[in-house]
């Protein structure tokens, strides 16, 4: 069992379980199912459901100290302690993504410390693609139910801010008239769309440079990428620069607008 300082052993742990449950969430995601809506108007299927069940007993498992803050739990009352180090869970970000079957639907677990994210696995199934966080980033191929490891994936880092134009990645159905503001003030020159937590992987890959997001999202929402990309050697600012930080307990756990940067210079 990994102990907290060794976020390296927590992130690939992390990748461990987002494998093992996208198991469920591939059955399902090639079956015919059916969506709900939450009490927030937000949908929910089957799979978010189930997949969160198999993370949290996996990590209770993993690091039954640490109390988990997982999205379909918080939606059914469940409040843990986010006051010490903590876990976020998103088990299927962009259900959406997922209804839509376009696959850009993404597995998320990090640890958050200190209110920033310091260990963190983004797992995009239907793409078998997996990017791993911790003192370093990993990406690479993995299929639902395959076992992961560092010596099958490769060292990803944040490309160097290009002399003239940038690349921004944008929410596929957030995007908006202050976002494409803020784009241009950048001299962004390049708009690439993307779904879920996988924004914030294209940035650590270095195939984009800017995430600029000024719409609603949940902490869980966020927590895995940003793990992956301050790994890659990025950071998630607000708009005027200062830390985006985490365990928002007064605002219950509301991200307010954020800019993920691939270099801040």
């Amino acid at each position: 069992m990994p102990t907290l300082d060794d976020k390296n052993a927590i992130a690939f742990e992390f990748a461990r379980i987002c494998s093992l449950a996208a198991v469920k969430v591939m059955e399902i995601y090639e079956s015919d199912f059916e969506a709900r809506g939450k009490d927030d108007k937000s949908p929910v299927t089957d799979a978010d459901e189930l997949a969160e069940k198999i993370i949290l007993t996996e990590l209770a498992h993993l690091l039954p100290e640490i109390p988990v803050l997982a999205e379909e739990s918080f939606a059914a009352g469940f409040r843990p302690k986010t006051d010490g180090a903590f876990i976020l869970v998103d088990p299927v970000d962009g259900t959406k993504e997922f209804i839509n079957k376009n696959g850009e639907f993404t597995v998320n677990i990090a640890l958050i410390e200190g209110r920033v994210p310091t260990a963190g696995c983004v797992f995009a199934p239907a793409r078998e693609r997996i990017f791993v966080g911790g003192t370093q980033a990993w990406a690479g191929t993995l299929k639902a139910g395959q076992s992961v490891s560092a010596d099958a994936l490769a060292l990803i880092s944040t490309r160097a801010r290009p002399a003239s134009g940038m690349t921004a990645v944008m929410s596929r159905s957030h995007a908006d008239e202050t976002t494409l503001a803020f784009a241009d003030a950048q001299g962004v020159t390049e708009r690439v769309s993307a779904g879920s937590s996988l924004k914030f992987c294209l940035i650590a890959e270095g195939t984009a440079d800017v995430y600029p997001r000024f719409g609603p999202t949940m902490e869980w929402d966020t927590g895995a990428g940003h793990a992956v990309l301050n790994a890659a050697g990025g950071a998630v600012l607000t708009p005027d620069g200062a830390p985006f930080v985490y365990a928002k307990e007064d605002a219950g756990y509301l991200n307010g607008a954020f800019v993920a940067w691939g270099r801040t210079e």
